[in-house]
């Protein structure tokens, strides 16, 4: 499956690994289990917003966890992050929800944090942009291409 996340990576000769998915919306659990790899190494993209104007925020965070909004303020140094809803998350990227993708939305003006448990990996899984494309890549790969910073930004869902 070809898209301009794997035109992007093959442009930037990063090794990468393409996976292609059910269309469906999979949640990242559901992915780990189709793809038979640990649910950790399975990242999803949560999209934040600033109360204030500014960049939306885009969290890279391991599968099993649920986005930390206070820890994801305190990483940015914002007083508070909101959640939007899926659908206004749709809209800001212009992507669906279950295909947003960092990689999808470079020079698109969103902020990229990706939790600290992604440096426990050499590579992690994140979506290539679209429903039924997952790419594995070197997390040091993922994080220069965003120019993403890291923070403990999630914890085990609750």
């Amino acid at each position: 499956m070809v898209n301009n996340v794997t035109r992007f990576l093959d442009a930037k000769k990063v090794k990468y690994t393409a996976f292609e998915t059910p269309a469906e919306k999979l949640g990242a659990l559901e992915t780990a289990r189709f793809l038979n790899v640990p649910a950790e190494q399975i990242f999803k993209t949560i999209v934040a917003t600033r109360p204030r104007p500014g960049k939306p925020i885009l969290a890279v965070i391991p599968g099993p966890h649920q986005l930390d909004l206070k820890r994801l303020a305190a990483v940015l140094g914002e007083k508070k992050v909101n959640l939007p809803t899926e659908r206004e998350a749709e809209q800001l990227t212009g992507l669906q929800a279950g295909g947003i993708s960092p990689l999808a939305l470079l020079n698109k003006g969103f902020q990229v944090v990706i939790d600290v448990a992604a440096q426990t990996f050499e590579e992690i899984h994140i979506s290539g942009g679209q429903r039924g494309l997952n790419i594995r890549l070197p997390v040091k790969d993922l994080a220069e291409l965003t120019q993403a910073r890291f923070g403990e930004i999630s914890g085990p869902v609750a």
